[in-house]
């Protein structure tokens, strides 16, 4: 068993500590795109069918650790924990309650990459490969499974820089030398890994949460921004709880010289961001997310709820213990809350239609998602949700949760545009 800290030591870190930043057995064709060549493949009924290839630049490709199916959380061609229930108990003002089963699409057209958040909390600089259905997969379930209703899931284990490690280097602490780690270059071989055997000219989807949309945003720079072939197969980036750092006034520069923030729901080939506070406890000086955390402009904000702007109710998906977050699996207290007094329920996930709404504002120099939460006390439902860490932290461990069906959807818009 791996070593690990104990969980106060964890969680102070956190507190302190800013953020680095189902499926069928074959593809249908994707849509001929810029740069996609096409392979014949003998058929003993059918003689020959045409599939899409490779991308001529990770055609060969050799992956250096993701030809291990181990070195996955989730994929579509394993039983995993993305194959979890994902039902949903629907909990309306009134107190009425209805039971939303879960339905992964058949045969969907594209594919979705995903990175997960700093979660681990091995008690070294950088985690292993043994992922934890407590931590990464957890996490994943969380804020990635649910996307099996729109596209195939990729999800790869990455050594990533632990929660630990990152308390131990704000207290001061240097490394040795002795545990040097590149989660980016665990990143890039699986997504060269998916691009060269996997992907076949499908569209495909980034989506991510703190050190890991730090890590796509890399990928993003690297990989799409500059190569055209690339960027054609780009059907959406939502990159969470992090900055996409764009000149003041625009959609598109800093950071991204050729892909431009979303603008309207629909639109291919962009970047939905965002990272949330409260109506109630706004960015202060020194708060960690909202701004860019070095060079200059701003940091884009998409509400993925109103992707052209304005407020919009937000669809979440909560775990259904009320006081949980993407932390919760890792034994955090529970404060006791609930969303239904007296109702015991029997889904994973929790609905609450109307409870919170987010619009993207910019205040004193911060560009964020402002979620207000409607809570009535003359109504069962409760009048609050979990997600704090701490006032520079907003509501970062609900970042994804806040709005995981605005993102399904808004992926099944840009998806029905790619395709059509």
């Amino acid at each position: 068993m791996r070593p690990r800290r104990p969980l106060l030591t964890v969680l102070a870190a956190v507190l302190a500590l800013a953020v680095v930043a189902g499926c069928s057995d074959e593809d249908p064709p994707a849509p001929q795109r810029t740069g996609e060549t096409t392979t014949t493949v003998e058929g003993s009924d059918a003689g020959t069918e045409a599939q899409p290839a490779a991308l001529e630049r990770y055609r060969d490709y050799e992956s250096q650790e993701y030809d291990d199916p181990a070195h996955w959380v989730c994929r579509p061609d394993l039983e995993d924990i993305c194959d979890s229930d994902l039902s949903t108990t629907v909990v309306n003002a009134d107190g009425t309650t209805e039971v939303q089963e879960f339905e992964p699409a058949e045969d969907p057209p594209i594919d979705c990459f995903y990175v997960y958040p700093t979660i681990s909390r091995d008690a070294t600089t950088y985690s292993d490969w043994d992922a934890s259905d407590e931590e990464e997969g957890y996490v994943t379930l969380q804020q990635a499974a649910r996307l099996a209703r729109v596209c195939r899931v990729f999800a790869p284990i990455y050594r990533q820089r632990t929660l630990t490690s990152l308390g131990e280097r704000l207290a001061g602490a240097e490394s040795d030398g002795e545990d040097e780690g590149d989660p980016f270059a665990d990143v890039l071989d699986a997504f060269s890994t998916y691009m060269a055997q996997d992907n076949g000219g499908r569209g495909v989807v980034l989506i991510g949460h703190s050190q890991g949309s730090g890590l796509l945003n890399q990928l993003l720079r690297t990989e799409f921004d500059p190569n055209e072939d690339v960027r054609e197969l780009l059907v959406g980036a939502y990159l969470a709880g992090s900055a996409v750092a764009v000149p003041e006034g625009e959609v598109v520069g800093g950071d991204l010289q050729q892909i431009p923030l979303c603008t309207e729901a629909g639109q291919v080939g962009c970047v939905t961001t965002w990272a949330t506070f409260r109506s109630t406890a706004p960015p202060a000086e020194g708060s960690l997310f909202g701004t860019p955390r070095e060079g200059g402009g701003m940091a884009g904000c998409v509400n993925p709820a109103a992707v052209g702007g304005g407020s919009a109710e937000l669809q979440s998906y909560f775990p259904s213990d009320a006081s949980a977050s993407i932390l919760s699996s890792l034994g955090t207290e529970t404060t006791g809350r609930t969303w239904l007094e007296g109702h015991d329920f029997t889904t994973p996930f929790v609905s609450l239609p109307g409870l919170v709404s987010g619009e993207c504002v910019v205040r004193d120099g911060y560009s964020y998602l402002e979620a207000t939460v409607h809570g009535d006390p003359s109504d069962p439902r409760a009048d609050d949700i979990a997600g704090d860490l701490s006032p520079e932290w907003g509501l970062h461990l609900v970042d994804v949760n806040l709005v995981m069906g605005d993102i399904v959807d808004r992926v099944a818009e840009q998806t029905e545009h790619y395709t059509g």
